[in-house]
């Protein structure tokens, strides 16, 4: 699969404001905070400003409902549509539909892409207010008391306390406290939830792919820690097609659990990081036998079968295989650099 082809497909959902379809499908062509800083991360490592931009769009956005923001820094929300909300129109307004919008792990996901952005040298502040804002999203996190509070989690279901969403504030909060104020015992609080939580990701989950974002991108868990998830999910969620996010999961749910895209290359990058090589390569193998043709990777393939469902291309789903592709690539310059330096 070239490369090319699959950024040419992430473009075609680039919106002018810089943020991101989740995809062009029916049901997902709205803008979801997480799969706006997914889908923005093959651009860290560019030298252009695509991902500066996507971050723009979402401060943005934040400063458009800064009254919100105001009011739960002091005041813990009690209905879900008193959160910040997950999912937005293609201007970035609010929908005046129900949803499960109490999502810290998309906050943590963004706060974490600004302090990834700057350590990296991109210009993630505008000015001031943006500075401004990033502070409030930390005291909305400190007032929600993200680290015992029950959300929807990246999954967007029914509300309990989750390890990814946990874990995702964690390094949030780690990543920007050198540009902001984050009080040092609102990083210990979420630290000890994911001491008492780890390695399942809730009360009913004994595993699930949302954890494998402890290691990549956010690398906040020990490696063994690391080595756990990575067990439980190739041994309980892998499939032939992709990973099942948990065991029972109805979404698209034909007879079997429906297998997503990003498992693949999202394991290869975890395997990557830990410098599990041939782990890596296995992925890569895998990855490019469920990647389309045409670079059109989908959310998932549906009940055991080479079946894309409706959400194609997913935004989130194609990023994650450039990012694999991408690392797979870079390894393989360092071996043939290896090699010459040898000879030479």
């Amino acid at each position: 699969m070239e490369k090319s082809k699959l950024y040419d497909v992430l473009e075609t959902m680039r919106l002018p404001n810089g943020a991101f379809l989740a995809s062009p499908s029916k049901h997902y062509s709205y803008v979801w905070i997480r799969d706006v800083c997914y889908a923005a991360l093959p651009f860290l490592y560019n030298n252009d400003d695509q991902f500066e931009k996507a971050y723009y769009a979402l401060l943005d956005l934040f400063k458009a409902y800064e009254w919100k923001i105001d009011i739960h820094r002091f005041q813990k929300p009690v209905h879900r549509y008193e959160y910040i909300h997950a999912r937005y129109s293609t201007d970035l307004k609010e929908l005046p539909v129900e949803w499960g919008h109490a999502q810290h792990d998309a906050i943590g996901s963004f706060l974490w892409g600004i302090g990834a952005g700057l350590a990296r040298g991109k210009k993630m502040i505008r000015d001031e207010k943006d500075r401004e804002m990033i502070q409030k999203l930390v005291d909305y996190l400190n007032c929600v008391q993200y680290w015992s509070d029950e959300d929807n989690g990246m999954w967007e279901e029914y509300q309990e306390l989750h390890a990814s969403s946990v874990g995702a504030c964690v390094a949030g909060l780690k990543q920007v406290r050198m540009l902001v104020n984050v009080p040092e015992d609102l990083i210990k609080k979420g630290e000890e939830t994911l001491k008492f939580l780890l390695p399942r990701e809730s009360e009913t989950k004994e595993t699930d792919l949302a954890l494998l974002s402890l290691i990549y991108p956010y690398q906040i868990v020990s490696r063994q820690t690391a080595l756990e998830i990575l067990a439980n999910i190739t041994g309980k969620l892998e499939r032939k097609y992709g990973c099942i996010r948990y065991a029972g999961d109805q979404y698209f749910n034909e007879g079997s659990e429906a297998e997503w895209c990003f498992g693949f290359p999202w394991l290869g990058l975890c395997y990557g990081h830990l410098g599990d090589m041939e782990k890596v390569e296995e992925y890569v193998k895998k990855t490019e036998s469920i990647v389309p043709a045409d670079g059109k990777v989908p959310e998932l393939y549906i009940g055991g079968r080479f079946e894309a469902n409706e959400n194609t291309p997913l935004a989130w789903a194609v990023a994650m295989s450039i990012l694999l592709f991408e690392y797979a690539e870079a390894l393989g310059h360092e071996k043939n650099d290896t090699k010459e330096t040898s000879l030479g």
